[in-house]
């Protein structure tokens, strides 16, 4: 009988095709808006993941994320370093500044010291160059985003900018995560951005502390916050303050879910729409069958088997789209660094499942009250 079911549903290619369409539609539609909606809101962490050696950050108490920091005195590292527990503590600064290029343009950069000595701060992987240029006098580090934005056509090294009638030249290019706004950075040491941001008395931004003992981290950051002062957070806190700041201050959320409602619906309208049809073109075969004697639970198992077909297909195509989207502008600034968290593709099975279970309802309900001798009328 379920043979029977799979006969009935491929022998009207027509309709067969529209409900495959219908779920690998709605199930893209979903898997692609919630994947750009946690790589985004993700990005607004994208300061903290860069700097992937320090345990705890440390900011004055207003702070809320890279991006949004009340500046500190100088004296607040000594404090930190006073601290029992701490490895190491070094300054870091973040401040938004506009650079001229050697053709005139304008662009605005976030600019971030990292400590002289160290040079904890900057990311990880360098792309061309290495870290040690920024010995040089008046070095700069771009990231890669930047680099592909301010010069798209040829290699930034050795450009010369205006940084703050400030003299800088690009030396390196860093692989870094984008942020939220996809601005253009520029590393450069403590001392030096100091010179390229002129601003007040304060300059300090945070301090990033490495804890003797990584896995107490949370407690030596509150032991900080009682004996600094200051307000310090774990690696993990602070990279969620930042997601949970674009999350309530921005309207992504809200535009997001209205696409991924979208796509249920237009999902639950094509296929509840053609598989009302379907099931109406066949009312006659399914009558025959229960006029000999094929019970309402093979009815129903036969409905289920026929809407899990469409299901399995039309949700491969789906997922297969928006793998197929993601590897297609994997060479966008835009969407650098783009994956798929595993719980979205079991959002949008969820999602078809439902949808499935709806639509087949609905449309089993004509055939349960067919009677078997209306194959005969």
């Amino acid at each position: 009988m379920l043979w029977i079911a799979i006969r009935m549903l491929t022998g009207d290619a027509q309709k067969f095709y529209g409900l495959v369409f219908g779920i690998a539609f709605s199930t893209l539609l979903i898997t692609q808006q919630l994947t750009i909606f946690v790589n985004l809101i993700e990005r607004g962490a994208s300061g903290v993941y860069n700097v992937s050696s320090a345990d705890i950050w440390v900011m004055d108490p207003v702070s809320r994320t890279t991006d949004i920091a009340y500046a500190m005195p100088a004296t607040a590292l000594d404090k930190v370093r006073s601290v029992e527990g701490v490895a190491w503590a070094v300054p870091h600064i973040r401040a938004q500044a506009s650079v001229r290029t050697g053709d005139g343009d304008l662009e605005g950069v976030a600019v971030i010291g990292v400590d002289d000595a160290t040079l904890i701060g900057l990311p990880k992987r360098m792309l061309e160059g290495s870290t040690e240029v920024l010995e040089q006098p008046d070095s700069v580090i771009i990231d890669d985003v930047g680099a592909t934005r301010m010069f798209p056509d040829q290699s930034p090294i050795g450009e010369r900018l205006e940084l703050n009638d400030q003299r800088a030249v690009i030396r390196g290019i860093a692989d870094a995560i984008p942020s939220f706004t996809s601005t253009v950075v520029l590393y450069t040491k403590y001392s030096q951005a100091l010179n390229y941001v002129p601003g007040t008395r304060n300059r300090l931004s945070f301090v990033l502390v490495g804890a003797e003992e990584p896995a107490q981290a949370k407690a030596l950051s509150e032991r900080i916050e009682r004996e600094a002062g200051l307000k310090a957070q774990t690696r993990d806190e602070f990279d969620e303050d930042g997601i949970d700041f674009i999350i309530e201050n921005t309207g992504i959320p809200f535009n997001f879910g209205i696409t991924v409602a979208l796509g249920f619906i237009v999902g639950v309208a094509i296929v509840g729409l053609t598989f009302s049809l379907f099931i109406r073109d066949n009312i006659k075969q399914f009558g025959a069958l229960k006029a000999i004697g094929v019970t309402n639970a093979k009815i129903r198992r036969m409905v289920a088997v026929q809407a899990g077909l469409v299901g399995l297909i039309g949700y491969g195509l789906g997922v297969l789209g928006t793998i197929l989207f993601i590897w297609g502008f994997a060479s966008n600034p835009t969407f650098k660094g783009f994956y798929i968290p595993w719980q979205i593709p079991l959002i949008s099975l969820a999602s078809v499942a439902l949808i499935l279970a709806l639509t087949g309802w609905l449309a089993l309900r004509n055939v349960l009250r067919t009677e078997p001798a209306s194959v005969f009328r």
